[in-house]
């Protein structure tokens, strides 16, 4: 009973921090739009910048655009993803759509570079905390979703070609200008929302397959405190012809510190064979104590 009880309170807060984080990114995305871009006209991609597009022309109100607007989206989510999603998103769009009705900001500036690019960076990190905690705030990432399963073509291509239109139309019906800053905006928004669903922490990934492996292994965990991961390779072909019997180590570090691992692997073994890749996110293990100074001497192979 005990355990169970912990379980459902567990539950309850981790679904109260993700509601919590779905409203900050609802808040932080309204005044992105209602402080920088819808004062000025300016657009951001997917279904908001169709909003904000037929709002401006029709002179209709955005929040009832955004909604109209969004539920094609969103019915077309209900065969791709969860009920649990859908939901968060339909709740998520009506709050934001409702919030921008009521939200009253005065002008903070009026030069157009910097209503683009604080405009997309607030979008940006209000979608990216809304993404990262389960709801959709904008539907042209449902309909990624959905031409990638049914046709194979890649959720970024999809998005690309849908903004791509987009923003062709708002060149014709509005001005060439206009179009040329929301894409700006809309790059700036697109980067903000990377950075907060893959973390600002910049890792890296390396995979090492050495003859010297084992020399490797020391001097990464003394001189760098990284935890690693070996895996036994039974055999491989190389330069040398075929290998038996390697070792393969993996490990996860902070970009910063790229350059100290290739010159220790250098040093030890020039021919080694390294692989890197993006690493967005990393939970638990001793990456986070390899961070501090202090104890990464801890983590030292024991002799």
């Amino acid at each position: 009973m005990k355990d169970s009880y912990i379980f459902d309170k567990n539950g309850f807060l981790k679904g109260l921090s993700e509601y919590g984080q779905i409203i900050l990114g609802i808040v932080i995305a309204s005044i992105g739009l209602k402080a920088f871009l819808l004062p000025n006209g300016f657009l951001d991609g997917g279904v908001t910048g169709i909003a904000i597009l037929l709002s401006k022309k029709f002179d209709i109100n955005i929040s009832i655009i955004l909604l109209v607007v969004s539920i094609p989206f969103l019915i077309l989510g209900l065969y791709k993803l969860s009920r649990r999603i859908i939901l968060k998103s339909v709740l998520s769009i009506a709050a934001l759509a409702i919030l921008i009705g009521l939200e009253s900001f005065p002008v903070i500036t009026d030069d157009k570079l910097l209503i683009a690019i604080f405009g997309g960076m607030f979008l940006g990190a209000g979608i990216g905390i809304t993404i990262r905690n389960g709801a959709v705030l904008d539907g042209s990432e449902i309909l990624g979703i959905y031409i990638f399963d049914r046709f194979g073509i890649t959720i970024g291509k999809t998005i690309l070609g849908f903004n791509i239109i987009l923003f062709i139309i708002t060149a014709l019906v509005l001005s060439v200008e206009v179009a040329l800053y929301s894409i700006l905006t809309y790059i700036v928004t697109a980067k903000f929302i990377d950075f907060f669903i893959e973390g600002f922490e910049d890792f890296i990934g390396i995979t090492i397959v050495s003859q010297a492996s084992q020399i490797i292994e020391q001097e990464i965990l003394k001189d760098l405190g990284a935890g690693i991961t070996v895996y036994k390779a039974e055999a491989g072909y190389g330069s040398t012809g075929e290998h038996k019997d390697r070792r393969v180590i993996q490990t996860i570090i902070n970009r910063i510190h790229l350059r100290k691992i290739h010159r220790l692997i250098d040093k030890i073994d020039p021919e080694a064979f390294v692989v890197e890749f993006d690493v967005n996110n990393v939970k638990g293990g001793v990456l986070r104590r390899y961070l501090d100074p202090k104890n990464s001497k801890k983590l030292a192979v024991q002799k």
